[in-house]
């Protein structure tokens, strides 16, 4: 969580030293890349754990296999798009103003990025289930920080270098790009590279054994999640790419630049649930064996909620400073970039459907019936789709943040429906709504009706959180006592 939060605070560095045509090329390939690294990853995260559970004795087997199977899908990967990067900036570029061989270098550098972070998904699914959160964390601490480094000397330490003219200049001059957006990319690349080697003692303890049998298997087992995890970053990042597919060229990259930039503010309740997600799977398939498991579960939903909700109205609340986040290197770019602050409250929302989504799809994981995961998935991609292709032309980014929440809430009441009759866990339905509906009525007098003042704003968060403590009194000295 840390990391990611250090990750944000780029965003205003960003915003800052591009305008938001530029910054939107940032917003297009990050939503490409988002959707390859699923594909690269082949639902292999989840297959490990589900396997390292049924087989508790072969653990180096299913370590070597799942990470045969990703090595595979990433040489394939790299021999159909290497080759044909020129192809493929036809087909994605939406900036006419920015040469087509940068675009070529910027498609190199997420391929590279791309393939490296693939191959480090089972070492670090190994850590988690090792229990080494320590040695986890430090990693992808690590991996952040060199990632913000590289791109606070590309962005601030190098031109300064170079208009001061301090030493080192001449070296810096003859190849150095201000302002140049492919920086974040390398940036990108070298961060991933550098963990991948520092991940080498996970590496040496791969053996070159495979079975054809289990390899199969897993398969069977993985390939509904693959589309699961892929429709699922449909619903996360196709409308970006839609913006620039289907409104005109002259202001498409622009749009997608403000949509972009505002989703950022939301990205600490979605860090949250990624957090909750990392933690909770391991967590979910090690339990599963327990007699009082679908109480737990039903326990930490019950939590879960009331923090994804508390944390929706503290940010909603907070706009107002949450916004310089997103300033321009001028007013004119400045009130650009605000101009996109309405949609915040819907992806925030969003956001709440999807974490509890993520909680409810346990049932499907635990009983192997990984289909239901692609099922719902598919449904909530084919609304994105849908939706985004026959609203855009009319409402522009608005129309994708509703269509964002149209989906992700789809997605939960399926989930809802199909779990309690494959696999039925006590869930506390009727508070788990009072807390949402309590949260979206607050959200809405303090961003609508009070104009995002902040003061009313976290007036209403501190009752809020209150009137959730008091309530919860009872259970929490249980809790704590233990």
């Amino acid at each position: 969580m840390a990391g990611r939060v250090l990750s944000f605070f780029l965003t205003p560095v960003y915003t800052h030293t591009f305008p938001t045509k530029v910054y939107g090329i940032f917003g297009n390939l990050y939503s490409y890349a988002s959707m390859l690294n699923a594909l690269l990853a082949f639902g292999m995260e989840t297959t490990f754990f589900r396997y390292l559970n049924k087989r508790p004795d072969d653990k180096q087997s299913v370590y070597n296999n799942t990470f045969g199977v990703v090595l595979m899908v990433s040489l394939l990967f790299v021999l159909f798009t290497f080759p044909f990067a020129g192809l493929i900036t036809t087909w994605i570029r939406i900036d006419p103003s920015t040469p087509v061989s940068e675009y070529i270098l910027f498609i190199k550098f997420f391929i590279g990025t791309l393939v490296v972070d693939a191959l480090s998904v089972i070492p670090f699914a190994k850590l988690r289930a090792d229990g080494r959160p320590g040695r986890y964390g430090m990693l992808k601490f690590v991996n952040v920080m060199m990632f913000v480094s590289l791109n606070l000397i590309f962005i601030y330490v190098l031109p300064a270098i170079v208009n001061n003219k301090w030493v080192g200049a001449s070296l810096v001059s003859p190849w150095f790009k201000q302002g140049w957006i492919g920086y974040v990319f390398l940036s990108n690349f070298i961060a991933n590279s550098i963990t991948a080697i520092m991940l080498l003692p996970e590496f040496v303890k791969l053996r070159p054994r495979l079975s054809k049998a289990l390899i199969l298997e897993m398969l069977m087992y993985s390939w509904p999640v693959l589309i699961a995890n892929f429709s699922y970053l449909v619903n996360e990042n196709l409308d970006k790419i839609l913006l620039g597919k289907i409104l005109p060229i002259s202001t498409s990259a622009t749009q997608v630049g403000i949509y972009s930039a505002c989703a950022k503010i939301s990205v600490f309740l979605s860090i949250f649930v990624n957090a909750f997600r990392l933690g909770a799977e391991p967590f979910f398939f090690s339990h599963a064996s327990n007699s009082n498991a679908k109480q737990t579960y039903a326990r930490i939903m019950h939590y879960f909620v009331i923090a994804v909700c508390m944390i929706f109205v503290a940010l909603v609340a907070n706009i107002e400073i949450l916004k310089y986040f997103i300033r321009g290197g001028n007013p004119a770019q400045t009130q650009l970039y605000w101009s996109g602050i309405e949609v915040i409250p819907v992806l925030l929302f969003g956001y709440v459907s999807l974490g509890i989504y993520m909680n409810l799809s346990v049932w499907y994981k635990l009983t192997d019936q990984t289909k239901y995961g692609l099922y719902i998935s598919g449904i909530g991609a084919l609304v994105t789709i849908i939706l985004n292709v026959i609203f855009i032309p009319f409402y522009g980014y608005i129309a994708s943040a509703w269509i964002s929440l149209a989906a992700y809430t789809t997605m939960m009441v399926l989930s809802y429906l199909w779990g309690q009759k494959h696999y039925p866990i006590p869930y506390m339905l009727k508070k788990h709504l009072a807390y949402i509906i309590i949260s979206l009525v607050l959200v809405y007098i303090s961003f609508s009706l009070f104009n995002r003042n902040i003061f009313i704003g976290n007036g209403l968060f501190i009752l809020f959180a209150l009137g959730a403590l008091y309530t919860e009194r009872k259970e929490l000295k249980a809790i704590f006592s233990k």
